[in-house]
């Protein structure tokens, strides 16, 4: 099989992006908007909406593998790539990937997915959102060559000896903090609610009143709601630094703190995310380190997670080797190709520590669908349900394909041992 041609097309995605640096800065909210101008390089207004670029690879037997370029909700910061523009992104694809990949044999993923990733331009790669949904497009293809689930292919090309199972979601809130949380119990989330807390004053709180007011409410809502007592999801909370930044980035104070919240957040397991912001990538490894060499000095159980300064492979390779983290959230669109994600997600399993294929909410359908495969064939340890932030669409999304996959792959295992060449008498 090979590819006959490929096609590209501006399409949208399940949110917006967002200039969080404006946001940090006390932009108020004008109805679902903000107010103000933007002050991160490339975005038009604080919020804008979000946008993609379906790719689809024309195969010589009339099937077609298709993936989404998206970047994340907050782009420009932390060390990301700056806010992605389709019509751009187009005109990169057709003028130097089309030529790469039009004409070339599908005998696999890694090879083709890696020349797409590695290739420089005027002495740089490609957009991050390009090289994510290219690739995803290059493993859809591979899966389909052989006929079977992209899953599939990744758990035999990177002989990962992982069962393709469904692993656990992780549901998002948004600003809807309160309702957002009934819906997740009501479906029973196996982790909630993110939060969405990137304001101190009004999120927060000065002193963190406001999150430790939240997250027993979160605990008592659950307590109330769920129908079964065996149901008991992780609470993961999204912070965005303004932990660090109500406690003047001393990690003693921050560690009280999150100790005190563990204790309200019982009988459930806690999760909090970006905590502090050291501001650099050397800088956030050192906080993230002390701050979770504190919490254990204190017998606590709270687990952080690392999402921002923590956006590529290599970044990741460092904070695994520091043990910077419980969690390490490997956030699909930073990493470009898909390839990447994939060997981050197995390197984090292999030392020890939690892998989470997490993303944004500013993606779409197909990237949460090719992300719900990656996170089976790795195991990891949670996958975010996206994209949007209304729970249920995110929900249905990743929920619904982790299903399909896994009856998919179970089916394809049996005919394989039933098979001749599978050995079977």
């Amino acid at each position: 099989m090979f590819i006959t041609d490929v096609l590209c097309v501006p399409v949208r995605t399940g949110f917006f992006a967002d200039d969080q640096a404006a946001i940090r800065a006390g932009a108020a909210h004008d109805g679902f908007a903000y107010a103000g101008e933007p002050v991160t390089p490339g975005f038009r207004s604080i919020r804008q909406a979000g946008e993609a670029v379906s790719v689809m690879l024309l195969l010589d037997d009339g099937q077609v593998a298709h993936g989404d370029c998206a970047a994340v909700q907050y782009s420009g910061v932390g060390g990301r790539e700056t806010v992605f523009d389709a019509a751009k992104a187009v005109e990169e694809i057709e003028r130097h990937v089309v030529p790469l990949l039009r004409g070339k044999p599908v005998d696999g993923f890694r090879g083709l997915a890696t020349a797409v990733d590695t290739l420089m331009v005027q002495g740089r790669r490609l957009h991050t959102a390009i090289r994510y949904g290219v690739t995803q497009a290059l493993l859809d293809a591979a899966a389909k060559a052989r006929g079977v689930t992209m899953a599939e292919v990744i758990r035999d090309e990177y002989n990962t000896g992982i069962e393709i199972a469904p692993v656990p979601m992780f549901v998002q809130s948004g600003d809807d903090r309160y309702n957002q949380v009934d819906k997740m119990v009501l479906k029973e989330a196996d982790v909630l609610p993110h939060g969405l807390i990137n304001h101190l004053e009004t999120k927060l709180g000065r002193d963190g009143e406001l999150l430790a007011e939240y997250v027993t409410w979160v605990r008592d809502r659950i307590v109330t709601l769920r129908t079964r007592p065996e149901y008991e999801p992780v609470l993961h909370f999204d912070v965005y630094g303004t932990v660090g930044a109500a406690f003047d980035g001393d990690v003693e104070r921050v560690a009280d703190y999150l100790a005190g919240l563990g204790e309200r957040a019982r009988p459930f397991r806690l999760r909090v995310e970006h905590v502090i912001d050291a501001g650099s990538r050397d800088g956030q490894v050192a906080a993230s380190a002390a701050l979770r060499a504190a919490l254990r000095a204190r017998g606590s159980g709270v687990q952080i997670a690392v999402d921002e300064w923590c956006n590529t492979l290599e970044d990741i390779e460092i904070f695994v080797k520091a043990g910077a983290a419980d969690v390490i959230h490997v956030k699909t669109p930073d990493l470009g190709g898909v390839n990447n994600t994939i060997e981050a997600l197995l390197l984090v399993a292999r030392d020890g520590l939690a892998a989470y294929c997490g993303g944004t909410c500013n993606e779409t359908d197909r990237s949460a669908q090719v992300s719900a495969q990656i996170a089976m064939a790795c195991g990891a340890v949670q996958v975010l349900a996206k994209p949007g932030m209304g729970v249920d669409e995110g929900m249905m999304i990743v929920g619904n394909e982790m299903a399909r996959v896994a009856a998919l792959a179970g089916a394809n295992g049996r005919s394989a041992a039933m098979s001749p060449v599978g050995g079977a008498a």
